[in-house]
């Protein structure tokens, strides 16, 4: 369940559409997959390793508070809440885009699907509410079932490539290295949610050796299936028809199957984005009940019910997700997606850097020999990791930057009005 948990997160609706992005790049941005994989599972390991040293409840939260105290923390609990709430609410969107291919008046009444998109919000919030375990099992039911379509084009698609759709191998007028990392920065947000089974280690089995392991498997599984999925539908499609696709899956599935595949792998991408929503809700809920434990969060998020779960957490943060559906589903499926790529990737990319560093930190001070810090395999492997997402901040473009940063300050009124609640 915690792999599930990890490729389910990281599986969600955009690699149904990323090989459309990517076709004007050309093969080369298979290049690009590669150099974002070597990075999500730098990421991976340096998650393990921290799991191991702190298999507590929090995850990239815990990590930076256990190294650079209670504010740190804070910061990297309130932009990844904020933005796991703001993912919700693309995730249910494109649910709903999904689930309009079998039924045409959720796509012509954006208040019906609004209504749908809420909906599905509130289903699995109520089934999040009724224990880990339960939702649990929604995660490895759908993981199962959005993984079907998606290693069918990977696997048996390969059957049906045509080489000469990868040449020129660059296509993009950019220099092969500005190529790659132009891809590579696109393809980063198919990875965002490695550090998933972190987050709930108080309700997960032996933490210290489930967590690092679902880690690891759950982010070579999702790189499998990003590249074969990837290569195949470049391979099926031609550019011109690619770079116009709006379900490139489905386009290649049916230029090779026939008009059938494609409703096959468009309920494949609803079962999808439906285990996705499963999971990030179990997020939304899970990391403001650790830092509430701690204090750093008002205590109505700290509350459980008899079976163990934040309901009260969930509720509330699934109210924020409503809210932001209702206020920006008149923007469409596309303008919907571009702003929360935009607000999620840099928020989610701090916790990244604070916990690379807080490896660093943790290893060099369990290794003094003689007063002097000795380098090893953690402080190392941290230090990529931290370079890794340094990279991806910055090639995250100038408007994410900013927005990213004016929503981490916006939570410090927060954090004052709590630590004064403490003090008096």
């Amino acid at each position: 369940m915690a792999t599930a948990l990890v490729v389910g997160n990281m599986i969600g609706s955009g690699v149904f559409l990323l090989p459309a992005s990517l076709g004007a790049f050309g093969g080369v941005s298979v290049l690009g997959w590669l150099f974002t994989s070597v990075g999500a599972m730098v990421l991976a390991l340096t998650f393990a390793r921290l799991s191991r040293l702190m298999p507590k409840a929090g995850g990239p939260y815990a990590y930076t508070r256990a190294g650079f105290g209670d504010f740190a923390a804070f910061l990297v609990a309130w932009g990844y809440w904020i933005s796991v709430c703001a993912g919700n609410a693309a995730i249910a969107v494109a649910l709903v885009g999904y689930l309009a291919f079998f039924w045409r008046p959720l796509a012509e009444n954006p208040a019906m699907a609004a209504a749908a998109a809420v909906g599905s919000i509130w289903i699995l919030t109520w089934v999040n509410a009724r224990g880990v375990r339960q939702a649990g099992g929604v995660q490895l039911v759908t993981t199962i079932l959005k993984l079907v379509p998606l290693i069918a084009i990977g696997t048996v698609g390969l059957l049906y490539l045509d080489f000469d759709n990868f040449t020129p191998f660059n296509t993009s007028g950019q220099s092969t290295i500005s190529a790659i990392t132009a891809t590579a920065a696109l393809t980063l947000w198919a990875f965002l949610g490695v550090e998933s089974a972190t987050i709930p280690a108080g309700d997960v089995e032996q933490p210290e050796r489930t967590i690092p392991r679902a880690t690891v498997i759950g982010t070579v599984v999702a790189a499998f299936v990003y590249i074969s999925g990837t290569v195949a539908v470049m391979g099926i499609l031609p550019p011109s028809v690619l770079t116009d696709s709006t379900a490139p899956f489905a386009d290649a599935a049916s230029s090779v199957w026939g008009p059938w595949a494609a409703g096959t792998i468009a309920a494949g991408a609803a079962f999808s984005c439906f285990g996705a929503l499963n999971g990030w809700i179990m997020l939304q809920g899970q990391l403001p009940l650790a830092v509430a434990m701690d204090g750093l969060f008002p205590a109505v998020f700290g509350r459980v019910s008899k079976q163990g779960t934040p309901v009260a957490g969930l509720v509330l943060s699934s109210a924020l997700v409503t809210l932001i559906v209702f206020t920006n589903y008149t923007k469409g499926l596309v303008g919907a997606f571009t702003f929360i790529i935009l607000l999620a990737t840099v928020t989610v990319l701090v916790p990244y850097v604070f916990s690379s560093m807080a490896l660093v930190l943790a290893s060099l001070r369990s290794s003094s020999t003689g007063g002097a810090k000795r380098i090893t395999a953690p402080v190392i492997l941290g230090s990529l990791a931290f370079l890794y997402s340094l990279w991806a901040v910055a090639g995250s473009g100038r408007d994410a930057v900013f927005w990213g940063f004016i929503l981490l300050l916006a939570g410090l009124p927060a954090y004052v009005w709590i630590v004064r609640a403490d003090g008096e």
